[in-house]
C-alpha cells in the first residue's frame, strides 16, 4: 500500500501542468493586487482550487498508461487500492497548506497587516477545497472513467469562481472570513464525512469494474 501511495504522489508532481501553473500564478498575482489585506485568503482559495484540479488531472495518467488493468491484477484488496489514492490526496494537502502560509506571509509583509483570523480561514479552505474537489471526482473516476471526473472538475470551477467574485469587495471578504471562521469546524466535519463516504463509493465502483 505504501508503494501505491508513493506512486500516486510521484505522479501528482510529475504531471504538474506548467501552463496551468502559469495561469494560476498570474491569477493569484492579479487577485493579490486587487484584494488588499485579504490577498492571502483569496490566493489560498485559488491555490487550493489548482491543487484539486491537479489531483484530478493526475488521475488521467493511470488510464493513459493502462495502469488500471495492471492494478486489478495485483494481490491487493480493493479497499487498500482505493484508500491508497485517497491517502495520496491527503498527503498533497501539505502542498496546499504550505502554499497558503507562504501566500499569507507575503500578503502580511506587502500590506503590513497581520490578521490571525484570515490566516486560520486560509488554512481551512486550503485543506477543504482539495478534499471536496477530489471527494466528488474520484467516485466518478472509479464508476464512469476519468473523462466524467475531468468534466465535473471543470464544471466545479464555475461556482468557485463566482463564490470568490461575490465577496470581491472588502466588506464582503470580511463577512466571508467571519462566516467561515464561525462554521469552520462544522464545514470541516462535513467535508471529512463526504471524503470518507466518497471513498466507500469509490471502493464499490472499483469492485464493480474489477
Amino acid at each position: 500500500m505504501k508503494g501505491l501511495i508513493y506512486k500516486d504522489i510521484a505522479i501528482f508532481f510529475k504531471c504538474i501542468d506548467r501552463k496551468m501553473i502559469l495561469i494560476a500564478v498570474g491569477a493569484i498575482i492579479l487577485l493579490m493586487c486587487n484584494t488588499g489585506v485579504y490577498a492571502g485568503l483569496v490566493a489560498s482559495v485559488m491555490l487550493a482550487m489548482t491543487i484539486g484540479m491537479q489531483n484530478v488531472m493526475s488521475f488521467a495518467s493511470d488510464e493513459k498508461a493502462g495502469w488500471n488493468q495492471y492494478q486489478m491484477a495485483l494481490p491487493v484488496r480493493a479497499v487498500y487500492v482505493v484508500a491508497s489514492r485517497y491517502l495520496a490526496v491527503v498527503c498533497t494537502l501539505a502542498v496546499s497548506l504550505a502554499g497558503s502560509v507562504t501566500l499569507n506571509l507575503i500578503s502580511s509583509v506587502v500590506f503590513r497587516h497581520f490578521d490571525s483570523r484570515v490566516w486560520g480561514v486560509s488554512a481551512a479552505v486550503s485543506v477543504m477545497i482539495p478534499l471536496l474537489w477530489t471527494g466528488i471526482c474520484l467516485p466518478l473516476t472509479y464508476w464512469f472513467g476519468f473523462r466524467s471526473a475531468q468534466t465535473m472538475g471543470m464544471i466545479a470551477v464555475i461556482p468557485m469562481f463566482y463564490f470568490v467574485r461575490y465577496f470581491e469587495d472588502g466588506a464582503g471578504f470580511s463577512a466571508m472570513t467571519d462566516s467561515i471562521g464561525m462554521y469552520a469546524a462544522v464545514m470541516g466535519a462535513a467535508v471529512s464525512l463526504l471524503f470518507m463516504v466518497s471513498m466507500m463509493i469509490s471502493v464499490a465502483g472499483y469492485r464493480r469494474r474489477r
